[in-house]
């Protein structure tokens, strides 16, 4: 099931609850954060959607959303933010998880203090149109980090970020993939949410 959610905080910030495929209600919840706006990213983006189909399946919800006005990272971190705490006030643990653009606002957000269990980032961006230090941020991060990306990408420096978490001892996995995983969004959903699932249910999965 679905749902269309408005999450509060002064932007125009809108998302979808995909929600768990079980009969209880699930006590953990993702935030998946989309790639760049300006490029086409949404909430509907099929990495996305693989991912909140593998976690759902897994009785883990899922909330996708769209940014609000184009802000350069700044104000797309604070929707982020915004999201993971609508999402910790109706559930026990939340992750978070973001896609090239999105994969950068999702770890910059963690570090900026997003009361999340861990983050997962698809082939981030190593830095952000205002300025901002992806690699930087893992100095600040307080919690378990995956970083997957794509050995042939070309559009992001994923790679970079790959070697800043590695040297936190956080967890790397590499794909033979381009930026976009072409033919590959099942898998990278499978590895998502290997990582993720027993951080935001541990009594079921650790």
């Amino acid at each position: 099931m679905s749902e269309t959610i408005h999450v509060p905080g002064g932007r125009d910030v809108r998302g979808t609850l995909e929600t768990a495929d079980s009969d209880a209600d699930s006590d953990a919840v993702v935030v998946a954060c989309p790639p760049h706006p300006q490029q086409g990213g949404h909430r509907g983006d099929e990495r996305l959607v693989a991912v909140a189909d593998e976690l759902t399946d897994r009785g883990v919800d899922c909330l996708r959303f769209d940014y609000g006005p184009w802000d350069e990272g700044r104000g797309e971190r604070g929707d982020a933010a915004r999201a993971v705490e609508w999402a910790v006030e109706r559930y026990d643990r939340a992750g978070l998880f973001g896609f090239s653009f999105g994969g950068a606002v999702a770890l910059l957000t963690a570090a900026e203090g997003a009361d999340v269990e861990a983050v997962s980032a698809l082939a981030p961006a190593s830095g952000l149109p205002d300025g901002s230090d992806v690699t930087a941020a893992f100095e600040e991060i307080p919690v378990p980090v995956q970083v997957v990306y794509g050995t042939r990408d070309d559009v992001a420096d994923a790679a970079a970020v790959a070697d800043r978490a590695r040297e936190f001892e956080q967890v790397v996995v590499e794909l033979d993939a381009d930026h976009f995983f072409v033919g590959q969004a099942g898998k990278v959903a499978e590895r998502v949410a290997d990582f993720l699932v027993p951080w935001v249910r541990p009594d079921d999965s650790r």
